[in-house]
Parts: C-alpha cells; sequence; structure tokens
C-alpha cells in the first residue's frame, strides 16, 4: 500500500517514519524543496540515533530512507491509498489542499487531516467524496506516542472509519475514535490540567513549584506548569484559544492572561530558555508542603479533570473505555480519568464541584448531569 503525507515538519516526518517502518512505500510532498531536504536530513540523523542505541539495524534504517520519496509535486500521489495531511492549522489552507488532492488520487484513497483542533467536517467539505475524508490525528513524537485519535466528519462513510483504523491498528498504535468536536478527546480533557493550575497560581493559593509538585505526587510525570514550558507557551495558549473559540466561547475554557503575558513575552518555555520557569535551571530548592495543601490541590484539578472526562462520555464525543485509552496513551496520565472517579467515589466529585460552584457560581464548576445521576444511583464507570 503506498501511502502519501503532505507536509515534512515534525509531525509528517514523524508519521512517514512510522508507515515506512511497517512496510508501506511513502511519498512526501512538501511545497518547499528546503524543507524536504531538512526533513531528510532529519530522518537519517533520527535513525542513526536509533542504530546506535540498537533500536534498528543499519540494514533495516537504510530500508526506511529507501522506501521514502521526497517531491514538490502534489502530482506524485496518484497512487496512493492513503494520504494524511500534516501542514498548517489553517482551514482555508487545509480545504484548498484537500480539494487539489481531490483531482489526482482515485476514488478508493482515503483522505485525512492530522489536525488537532479544526473541524474534520469542514475539511470534507472542500471534496466531491467527502465521505471518504476523516482525521487522523497522531501525537508528538509520533514514532513514540502510541496513541491516535480517528474522527470522523459528519459526512465519512464507517468503511472509511474501518479502513483507517485498521491500517493505523497495523502500525501498532492505540486508536479511539472520537466525535467531530473541538479539542477531540485529548486537548479538550486536559484543559483543566493547565487552566486550574493557573488558576490556583492566580488566586495565590499556591506557587508553580508547589503546584507542579503536588501533581507529580500522584503520578503524573510532570507537573502542569513544566509541561506548559515543555510544549512551548505559542502552541498551548493556542490550543486553549482554538478550543475556547470553537466552543462559542464557553467561560469553562476560558485562556488565561498569565499564559497570555508569557507569549507576548516571548516567554515560550523551554525553547526560548524562560517560562514559568529559567532554564536551565541554577538551583534545585527543596520544597516543602503541608499535607492539606497538596490534597486540595490534588483533588481540585483532579475533579476538573474527571469532570471533564465525564462530561465528553455525557456528550457522546467517544465511550469511556476510549477516553480512559486516549488520556493514558495520549498524554500519559498515572491512570484513567473515569476509573480515578471510580476510587475517588463520584460522590466526593460531585460534593467537591458542588462546593467550588458554590464559592465562585462560574459554569466551570457546574456538575455535568452524567455525574450527578451517577451518584445519586450510586453508580460506577467500571
Amino acid at each position: 500500500m503506498n501511502i502519501g503525507i503532505i507536509g515534512c515538519g515534525t509531525m509528517g516526518i514523524g508519521i512517514a517514519q512510522i508507515a515506512s517502518t511497517f512496510l508501506h512505500n511513502v511519498v512526501v510532498v512538501d511545497k518547499s524543496e528546503e524543507a524536504l531536504l531538512v526533513a531528510k536530513k532529519n530522518l537519517v540523523a533520527t535513525l542513526h540515533k536509533l542504530v546506535e542505541k540498537a533500536k534498528l539495524t543499519q540494514e533495516d534504517a537504510t530500508n526506511i530512507l529507501n522506501r521514502i520519496s521526497w517531491t514538490q509535486d502534489i502530482n506524485e500521489l496518484a497512487t496512493s491509498s492513503l494520504i494524511i495531511e500534516a501542514i498548517i492549522e489553517n482551514l482555508e489552507i487545509k480545504q484548498s489542499l484537500f480539494s487539489s488532492i481531490e483531482k489526482v488520487v482515485s476514488d478508493e484513497c482515503i483522505l485525512a487531516s492530522n489536525t488537532s483542533s479544526l473541524s474534520i467536517t469542514s475539511i470534507a467539505a472542500s471534496c466531491k467524496k467527502a465521505e471518504r475524508v476523516l482525521g487522523i490525528h497522531f501525537f508528538n513524537p509520533a514514532p513514540l506516542m502510541q496513541l491516535v485519535e480517528i474522527i470522523p466528519a459528519i459526512q465519512t462513510s464507517e468503511e472509511v472509519v474501518q479502513k483507517a483504523k485498521q491500517i493505523i491498528d497495523s502500525w501498532n498504535k492505540k486508536t479511539v475514535i472520537a466525535k467531530d468536536t473541538p479539542g477531540f478527546i485529548v486537548n479538550r480533557i486536559a484543559r483543566p490540567f493547565y487552566s486550574e493550575a493557573i488558576r490556583i497560581y492566580e488566586e495565590g493559593i499556591a506557587t508553580i513549584p508547589i503546584i507542579d509538585m503536588a501533581m507529580k505526587s500522584v503520578g503524573f510525570k510532570m507537573g502542569p506548569f513544566e509541561l506548559m514550558d515543555l510544549i512551548g507557551h505559542d502552541v498551548n495558549y493556542a490550543v486553549t484559544e482554538s478550543v475556547w473559540r470553537a466552543f462559542y466561547f464557553d467561560t469553562k475554557y476560558t485562556p488565561s492572561y498569565t499564559q497570555k503575558r508569557l507569549v507576548e513575552a516571548n516567554w515560550l518555555g523551554r525553547k526560548t530558555g524562560r517560562g514559568f520557569y529559567q532554564y536551565p535551571s541554577t538551583t534545585e530548592t527543596s520544597i516543602e508542603i503541608k499535607d492539606e495543601l497538596q490534597s486540595n490541590i490534588i483533588e481540585r484539578i483532579l475533579v476538573m479533570l474527571i469532570h471533564e472526562a465525564a462530561h465528553a462520555v455525557y456528550m457522546q464525543v467517544a465511550s469511556a473505555h476510549d477516553i480512559e485509552i486516549a488520556m493514558t496513551k495520549g498524554v500519559n496520565y498515572p491512570k484513567g480519568l473515569l476509573a480515578w472517579a471510580d476510587e475517588i467515589g463520584i460522590a466526593q466529585c460531585v460534593k467537591k464541584l458542588d462546593e467550588l460552584y458554590h464559592l465562585y457560581h462560574e459554569e466551570r464548576y457546574r456538575c455535568t448531569p452524567l455525574l450527578r445521576k451517577m451518584a445519586d444511583a450510586n453508580l460506577k464507570f467500571f
């Protein structure tokens, strides 16, 4: 099977590497010759490192490279069975691209977007055969991250969904099916990890290092502020703002001025040497945290994450099972949020949400009907 990749940035090349590793012939298309040369050079370096670490043989690495061709000519995609687009997050540009691709490929070719936040339905609408368009959203770095979100547009045929799922499953990925709603599963449900942490900091309840330490104490590999610094505030803030706008300015997703100011200052995190923290860090300081403060931070952020996951189930964004896979495999959460809710107790989650709502009277703390019904009936997710 021939696979086409459009866009040779980090995501595009990562996906091309995976497809070639699983013995597909891959055509990588980009309008910039210079970008293609840089991408090929970067892939050679990546494969060299894998050989040095004995994760690949030199023969495997050579074969992976030999199965990939690089071109500026979109017509080279003519024999592709699946095309995955990984270009700039701009709806009009993607629509124009998909309309152009459709004139080149066969009627059976599946057209997919790797977008993390744009409407798949809007992209599909640019095609005459909209039923063969869907979202296939990888996570960065694509060769390492197990999760892939499969997002049907409202026009997508069930046959195309299943075909795409079979292909990606065959690449040893964990696929989940997500409704075409803003942020899909992961980028929607993960928002409170950042927003509630910032809120706790803005209110002067705890410092940034204390909040990070509290969340790492329950198994998160990084605290929310460390993670935002790693992702980059330009990227993280843009996703937050995109989700907020897409939800018709739902106050639950409102971006933070604290993070906006970092973006304005060009303090984007690790990549610029300064974000919530300074890099490289010069001093290691031991922090003491009171048990009551630590448990309050953990409970507040965790309950908000659980609430978002439960509401996604209620709104049929995805199944409870797929949400658990998405959050553990897509963002490496220590356990599934809904299983965590069962462990804490649904009634306790509702009680905490009601306390927050009583204090703030903000929509973000209004308990989803699903959790309240489950608490009343003494039910569990699993």
